[in-house]
């Protein structure tokens, strides 16, 4: 299987190139779980499980912050000039 990305202009781009793109530029916001916490945020607490919350992600998909809602990950992107982008 491939995991090389393909480019519009025939080139490819690796794993590494491809979460390269838009480091410190782009972050992404993708809903989670509280379930989910301690593999994005392993020095997270404990937080009662089936919450639905949102995670800030940069480009490279390394943890930012963690919130309780969509905007507060959207504001703390814009306070650090980052674009986001949904993940879904």
């Amino acid at each position: 299987m491939n995991t090389n990305t393909k480019l519009q202009n025939g080139e490819f781009l690796d794993k590494a190139e491809l979460a390269a793109l838009g480091e410190g530029q782009m972050a992404y916001v993708k809903p989670i779980l509280s379930d989910e916490i301690t593999r994005l945020f392993p020095q997270a607490p404990e937080i009662q499980p089936g919450l639905k919350l949102f995670a800030l992600l940069s480009a490279s998909g390394e943890p930012i912050v963690l919130t309780d809602t969509r905007d507060a990950a959207v504001a703390n992107a814009w306070a650090h000039d980052l674009e986001t982008v949904s993940l879904h």
